[in-house]
């Protein structure tokens, strides 16, 4: 098979030539016409660069108590020579050689210019309030904002670009498909002026527009299946997904979305659907591993929460003031904790696995649900009609745990919980008893729930004992003759097949007893009989004492006891009511379920941790704020311009948001009231006040549209970032957002409908010279496809893709043995069939520690942190995962049996037909040329080897037409392969 391997290695030249490199930052070109200095833009860059590290906001680092992100001793506005920071500089004393940089002459000069202009400074442009431009009456703003900024540069707009690059770039920025033959070819010849506005309007009424607006969501938020840390295990979260795929396409206003996803459990409105918007709380990595220290990983939580809140809303690096206050923006390690603050409230285990979360049922699962429970309740009602209250009197426990009785006698431990543990309860009970039940019961305080307080929330309970007390009397101990459980823990080794964590074992004095696992987090009971009947007289009480000798703290930790009297429960009543708990049960195992938010109304203290040491404890105790310099009083804007705040004489825009559900309405002039819960916190992060989030986030939806942000680094408006190439565009959009009720439909639809997107993506020599990355949208940008979207076009150009919406994630084909190494437990990787094998990319399963080797190559990440912005690289691996991953391959034969089965004519014909799926266009002479002789000689070669045709064919679970010639189905299907792995079918025009 020489063809084919030397057909193979043309096609990995194929692939890799052409694919786009990442770009570097752009050359300066603020200052070249010798216009005047602007501190943002000329001269914050240099100083961040060069000199906050040692004269910055971080007060502990700084030198010579000298800061120069403000107006200081060493610069004398308007005497250069006077001025310490120039003769610093020049002298080459700064920066200090160990410092390895140094400013070059150009920066030097532009220092001397400034000081010389009046050292004007000026606050971060970030922390400024938005100001939105005026735009003359008829202009579309963005291409009038843009096009007044290539004037400036003397750049022109590049062309429109032709309808066949149109509609494939909208289909794949909004739905992140490709569109069929029919939908080109219909949008090609509709000549009315309004052809393009309908396009736009199907495609963000189409359900795949949530799909696709999702996945940013989903890397920037590190949604993902499993929990990251140490065994990487599985939890229940996919309904977040469903969730945002849902507000999206349902357009669910951008502040509500927010509300929903910080505080879903605390709005006036809470319901299903805002419980599981609050899943983004439980996004974090978290361990269940035995050893780890919870005081260790309830900072690594609190930080991580902050960081997010950070990326996704602010635009700025928080995690860089946890040790010490940010050495480059003005965060404070004080407002870091203070940010954490705001997350103390959520209940959850530190070290623990996560609890199964919430029930998500459809309205028709919720019906039948609701029919099942109902009849759970009844037979319980019966059932508990039979048992008798015991409430404890006394209660008693070591080690410094403090048992609590609570008003319905059950009986909560909290405090120390020792390695082994013995709880003593006297109980008030009187007349004839035959029976005690031990029920144990969930509580959110607990590890994993409980019903026990080992971290994996189980106990056990080595022995029951029962003893009658009597004044002046000695104890009578009382003897059981059976015990039965509602749930036994089965042998954990095979040296031990009985079930030694039995009902029966707590009745013996040992190290073994009763246990639940694998069923922790819900309520469980044992029931032991007496052997003979107990009555009970005046001044007589009952001493229970559960003995828990197994260590490792597996300790009850809920728990409450009740009497049998007379005869035993009756065996129908107790069959009638397991019955009924199965079928509830096994109904409820077939409905999702999503780990969500709930409160907790015991924070856990904050403080300040001195260097990040979470065993320091020295510092300050703090309570939940949001960051100092983002409190300040908004500053008035020029007259005929509006702002966030709405001063200055343009429209007023600080009434109530039109969508502002939840946030208290306020009054011209009126401060934002800030409280310490969550939903505050969400309150304050699409407030008005609050100059980070609209920029953070039309910053990212620019880059989605146009390959760059207009600030460039999206997860960094701050001094370590870039400005941005276009200011008054970016504070436009913000303010437009806002005024729009945060409608993101409507943000998109502005910049989709602008020529600015319209552009043709090449460029002339000259642009290319003037402006070669493209940073001031004089074209519009090429660039490859993400991971999800490269699987999806080749399945949907296949036929093979399913477009089900919504639900469990998926697991496609994936390398033997990749997951080898994936332990405690060991797991193995069963790939799916039917259906879920061909879902999109959005849905495969997403583990973070060993992620799914397609998805990696073509950069996905692995979501162990916030990810604003994805790389796009250029290596032979992603040939290679196109050429060989199973994917791949049968999405290949697919097309294959495509052409043969639905293209008729001549091989040239066939050729055709194939080109229109896969590019929409047809072949050039050239290309068909060049494929005619691929399809020649496989066929030859697989003519001449047919076991090799076998082999191909072979690959996916995709039924196999018998019908067709196998040779012929091999070769067309190498064409195939070459057509999915052009660079022009994997690149968003």
């Amino acid at each position: 098979m020489n063809a084919l391997r030397l057909a193979s290695c043309a096609l990995l030249s194929a692939v890799c030539i052409g694919m786009s490199l990442a770009t570097p930052p752009p050359l300066p070109h603020s200052t070249r016409a010798g216009g005047a200095i602007v501190f943002n833009r000329d001269i914050r860059p240099i100083l961040s660069d060069n000199c906050f590290a040692c004269h910055g906001p971080d007060k502990n680092k700084r030198q010579a108590n000298l800061r120069l992100d403000g107006p200081n001793r060493a610069v004398v506005p308007g005497d250069i020579l006077a001025s310490a920071l120039v003769q610093e500089v020049r002298s080459g004393a700064m920066p200090p050689a160990d410092y390895h940089k140094k400013l070059t002459a150009a920066q030097k000069q532009l220092l001397m210019r400034w000081i010389g202009e009046g050292a004007k400074y000026q606050k971060h442009w970030a922390y400024e309030m938005p100001v939105k431009p005026a735009i003359p009456a008829g202009k579309n703003a963005i291409d009038f904002l843009v096009q007044k900024r290539l004037a400036e540069r003397g750049l022109k707009p590049s062309p429109t670009a032709d309808r066949r690059t149109l509609i494939r770039r909208l289909s794949f920025d909004l739905l992140g498909l490709p569109p069929s033959p029919q939908e080109v070819a219909a949008f090609v010849s509709d000549k009315a002026p309004d052809a393009y506005a309908k396009l736009v309007e199907r495609l963000l009424a189409s359900p795949h527009y949530g799909e696709r607006m999702a996945q940013s969501w989903l890397d920037v938020t590190r949604f993902a299946d499993t929990i990251g840390y140490h065994s990487d295990t599985p939890r229940n979260i996919w309904p977040y997904r469903d969730y945002v795929i849902s507000a999206f396409n349902t357009n669910k206003r951008f502040d509500r979305f927010t509300r929903e996803q910080l505080a879903g459990d605390l709005l006036p409105d809470a319901n299903q659907e805002t419980r599981v918007g609050s899943a983004f709380n439980r996004l974090l990595l978290t361990t269940e591993e035995g050893g780890a220290q919870a005081k260790d990983y309830e900072a690594r939580y609190l930080t991580d929460r902050v960081r997010a809140v950070g990326t996704v809303w602010l635009g700025q690096t928080t995690g860089c003031a946890n040790c010490h206050d940010h050495k480059f923006d003005p965060i404070t390690q004080k407002d870091f904790f203070r940010l954490g603050a705001y997350f103390a409230d959520i209940e959850e285990g530190i070290i623990a696995a996560r609890e199964p979360g919430m029930l998500v049922p459809t309205p028709e699962q919720a019906r039948e649900l609701a029919s099942r429970e109902a009849r759970v309740t009844e037979l319980q009602r019966r059932y508990e009609a039979i048992w008798r209250p015991l409430k404890p009197v006394k209660s008693v426990a070591l080690g410094g745990t403090v048992l609590t009785v609570q008003p319905d006698n059950a009986v909560l431990a909290s405090g120390p919980n020792p390695d082994k543990n013995t709880y003593t309860l006297e109980l008030a009970a009187s007349g004839t008893l035959t029976g005690v039940r031990l029920e144990v019961l969930p509580d959110p305080s607990l590890p994993a729930r409980g019903p026990g307080r080992a971290g994996n929330g189980n106990f056990v309970l080595s022995e029951l004992v029962a003893e009658r007390l009597k004044p002046g009397a000695e104890p009578q101990k009382l003897t059981f003759s059976k015990a039965q459980a509602s749930i036994e823990q089965a042998s954990f080794a095979e040296a031990h097949p009985d079930k030694r964590w039995s009902a029966a074992s707590a009745l013996t004095p040992d190290s073994f007893g009763w246990a639940i696992l694998p069923d922790a987090g819900k309520p469980h009971e044992l029931v032991a009989t007496l052997a003979e009947p107990l009555t009970l007289t005046d001044g007589e009480t009952l001493r229970i004492t559960l003995v828990q000798n197994h260590g490792t703290n597996h300790n009850l930790g809920k728990f409450r006891l009740t009497a049998l009297t007379g005869t035993e429960v009756p065996e129908t009543l107790k069959k009638d009511l397991a019955d009924a708990r199965k079928a509830k049960s096994d109904y409820e195992a077939g409905i999702g379920r999503c780990l969500v938010t709930v409160q907790n109304t015991k924070p856990r203290t904050v403080r300040i941790l001195p260097r990040g040491d979470f065993l320091n404890e020295t510092g300050e105790v703090v309570t939940a704020a949001i960051p100092a310099f983002l409190t300040s009083p908004p500053q008035p804007s020029s007259p005929g311009r509006s702002s966030l705040t709405g001063k200055g004489g343009g429209p007023r825009l600080d009434s109530p948001f039109p969508s502002d559900e939840g946030a208290p309405g306020r009054g011209v002039g009126e401060r934002l009231s800030l409280g310490q819960s969550r939903l505050e916190l969400a309150n304050w992060l699409v407030s008005r006040e609050n100059p980070l989030t609209a920029r953070t986030v039309v910053n990212r939806f620019w880059k989605q549209f146009f390959g760059n942000g207009i600030s460039k680094v999206l997860e960094d408006l701050g001094a370590q970032g870039e400005p941005p190439t276009n200011p008054a565009l970016l504070d436009w959009l913000a303010c437009e957002f806002v005024d729009s009720g945060w409608d993101v439909k409507h943000l998109v639809r502005l910049m989709v409908n602008s020529n600015t997107y319209k552009q043709t993506s090449t460029a002339s020599k000259a642009l290319l010279a003037a402006d070669p990355y493209n940073r001031e949208y004089a074209r519009q940008s090429r660039f490859r496809l993400e991971a999800e979207e490269v699987r999806d076009n080749a399945l949907a150009i296949s036929g093979l893709l399913s477009l089900k919406l919504g639900g469990p994630s998926v697991k496609p084909y994936q390398p033997e043995r990749y997951w080898e190494n994936l332990n405690f437990p060991v797991r193995d990787w069963t790939a799916d069939k039917g259906e879920s094998q061909y879902r999109r990319g959005l849905y495969t399963w997403w583990q973070r520690s060993f992620l799914h080797p397609s998805l990696l190559a073509f950069d996905a990440p692995s979501r162990e942190e916030c990810t604003a912005e994805r790389n796009r690289s250029n290596i032979p691996q992603q040939a290679l995962v196109l050429l060989n991953d199973p994917t791949y391959v049968e999405a290949a034969r697919a097309f294959g049996v495509g052409i043969l089965t639905q293209a008729s004519g001549t091989p040239e014909q066939k050729l055709t037909w194939a080109f229109q799926q896969a590019l929409q266009r047809n072949p050039t002479a050239s290309e068909q040329k060049t494929l005619l002789a691929v399809y020649s000689q496989q066929l030859a070669g697989y003519k001449a080897d047919q076991a090799a045709s076998d082999a191909l064919l072979k690959t996916g679970y995709a039924p196999l037409p018998t019908n067709l010639d196998k040779p012929e189905l091999a070769a067309w299907t190498h064409v195939a392969r070459v057509l999915l792995n052009l660079h022009e079918t994997i690149t968003r025009p």
